[in-house]
């Protein structure tokens, strides 16, 4: 057993033969939360699990930890968020959550404001960014010379997005070159800073781990309570990272972040839509309220674009009156997550609009939602 009271990294690997052969990386995520529903430390555990493919994410509430299995591995086209599925279906149990970078600062938001409860227990994943699903197949048909249906597992490593064919062979395209094609992961992605999430419990990827172990830096007491509980408890084996290996880590997370600035400037600054290129975009809403109710940090419960004043009728509706009021809403608190652009029918990119008034506010303020421990302002 290892003693690592002043330990800041540790590698995990899962006890379980089963965990490890179906897992990633090491099986550690799935081993602790195992650990916690066995010890029924938590009501449930909220993860992705694999639909009719790989293309299909379904968001899943685990109580039974024999199901757990059926949520191992990672999905990169499943661009979901936790945070407005807690809030609207979830808040009343105690849970543990796989979350990605903008699945924490959703929650954390959410907690900050009171809407969800402070005890969830989150294991963060190291993220390069998801893919549309429409996108993916797309993709991989037009680029890999594949039939989608063909893919059973995906991959985003070494700055490559790869895939593994039913006949285990595997194919791979540098993201860069996908991206530069149109192709590639979602645009809030490419320009997301938050690689490892460090406002997790605890954050887990395999950047520096080694074969068959998971790479855990922990991030709160919460999150060194659990790894050394379900060690002693036997659902997982623990050892010290090299020097090798976190610096490897680092190195990463540094070129990764370094490519994100340069998404930002490139999108948000370089080609920046024009006021004409706006005006064209509005005039293409048909106001279904879709980029408000995606938003999971939207959270009033009397909104008031739907009060009678607001004309509710006008279809487009004016921009000032409809998106304006939103950036005063939320473009403070925007965490970058890409569900309203997601979601819009007429392909406006909404998520422009507010990354870059958020930015622009941060620069001000130095406030980073999802973050900060503070609220805006204060």
């Amino acid at each position: 057993m290892v003693k690592f009271m002043d330990m800041k990294y540790v590698l995990i690997q899962s006890t379980d033969k089963k965990i490890l052969d179906n897992g990633e990386c090491g099986g550690a995520i799935t081993s602790l939360f195992k650990y916690l529903l066995d010890k029924k430390l938590v009501d449930g555990v909220l993860a992705l699990k694999k639909g009719y493919d790989i293309y299909d994410g379904i968001p899943t509430l685990v109580k039974n930890s024999d199901e757990l299995i059926e949520t191992a591995g990672s999905l990169h086209c499943a661009p979901t968020n936790f945070g407005e599925l807690i809030n609207r279906h979830l808040k009343n149990l105690k849970l543990a959550v796989v979350a990605k970078p903008c699945d924490a600062m959703a929650i954390n938001e959410l907690q900050k404001r009171n809407q969800i409860r402070k005890d969830i227990i989150t294991i963060g994943l190291n993220c390069g960014g998801t893919i549309s699903p429409i996108t993916a197949r797309k993709m991989i048909e037009l680029y890999y010379g594949v039939k989608p249906e063909d893919v059973v597992k995906e991959e985003i490593s070494n700055g490559k997005f790869i895939i593994e064919l039913k006949d285990g062979t595997h194919k791979s395209i540098k993201i860069h070159d996908l991206e530069k094609s149109g192709s590639g992961r979602r645009k809030n992605c490419q320009r997301c800073e938050l690689k490892i999430p460090r406002n997790t419990d605890i954050a887990c990827g395999n950047w520096g781990a080694g074969e068959g172990w998971t790479f855990a830096e922990i991030c709160s007491d919460k999150g060194k309570e659990l790894i050394e509980n379900a060690e002693k408890e036997g659902y997982i084996r623990i050892k010290e990272p090299t020097e090798k290996g976190i610096k490897i880590r680092g190195k990463i997370e540094k070129i990764m972040i370094n490519i994100s600035k340069s998404a930002q400037k490139e999108q948000l600054e370089e080609n920046y839509p024009s006021t004409e290129k706006w005006r064209e975009y509005w005039n293409r809403c048909i106001k279904c309220y879709g980029c408000r109710d995606a938003c999971p940090i939207c959270l009033c419960k009397d909104c008031v674009l739907n009060e009678d004043h607001m004309d509710k009728g006008n279809i487009p509706p004016n921009p000032t009156m409809f998106q304006g009021i939103r950036l005063s809403h939320v473009s403070f608190s925007c965490i970058n997550c890409g569900q309203c652009e997601d979601v819009c029918p007429m392909d406006i990119p909404v998520a422009y609009i507010f990354h870059k008034l958020q930015l622009k506010i941060r620069e001000t303020t130095n406030y980073i939602p999802g973050v900060d421990d503070k609220m805006p302002f204060i």
